[in-house]
C-alpha cells in the first residue's frame, strides 16, 4: 500500500469520524483493491499488510466501515456477504448463477431509488436494491459447447 493510499484511508476514517487504526486502514485498503470480496479474501489481504491481524479486527473494522457508509456489504442469496467500495450511489448487481461473480450495474432509470414501488405501504423510500441473476460471459460460452 502506497503513503499516499494510506493518507487517502487515513482521511476517509477521519471524515466518518472513526478512530484511525492500521486494521481499519487495511480493510478499507483491502475492500478498495477487491470487487466484491468476502471476508476471507479480506482478511487475507490485510494479513498481507499486518501478519498477526485477527478475525475479530477485520470483522470489527468492516462492521464499523459499513456503518459509517465508507464501505457496502452486500449478500445475494446463497452467497457469504461480500464487500465494496462503491457507496453513495444506488448501483446494482447481476449475479452468475454458475459461478457467483458479481458486477455492478447502474441504476435502470437513473434517479435513486431506480425504482418507484407500486405500494410504498406508507414509507420514505431512500434505497432500491435489485440482484440480476444469469450467467457471466464465461460461464454462457462454456455452456453453449
Amino acid at each position: 500500500m502506497t503513503t499516499a493510499g494510506t493518507a487517502e484511508f487515513e482521511q476517509l476514517l477521519r471524515q466518518a469520524s472513526l478512530r484511525v487504526t492500521r486494521p481499519r486502514v487495511a480493510v478499507l485498503h483491502a475492500v478498495h483493491e477487491l470487487s466484491h470480496a468476502d471476508t476471507d479474501s479480506i482478511i487475507d489481504a490485510v494479513r498481507q499488510q499486518l501478519p498477526k491481524v485477527s478475525h475479530q479486527a477485520v470483522y470489527d473494522s468492516l462492521h464499523r466501515l459499513t456503518a459509517a457508509g465508507l464501505v457496502r456489504c452486500i449478500q445475494p442469496s446463497g452467497s457469504v456477504a461480500r464487500y465494496e467500495s462503491r457507496v453513495g450511489d444506488n448501483h446494482h448487481h447481476v449475479v452468475c448463477r454458475s459461478c457467483g461473480a458479481i458486477a455492478d450495474v447502474d441504476c435502470a432509470i437513473g434517479d435513486a431509488p431506480c425504482l418507484t414501488a407500486s405500494d410504498d405501504s406508507g414509507f420514505a423510500i431512500d434505497e432500491a436494491e435489485v440482484i440480476y441473476w444469469g450467467l457471466c460471459p464465461t460461464c454462457s460460452k462454456a455452456n453453449a459447447t
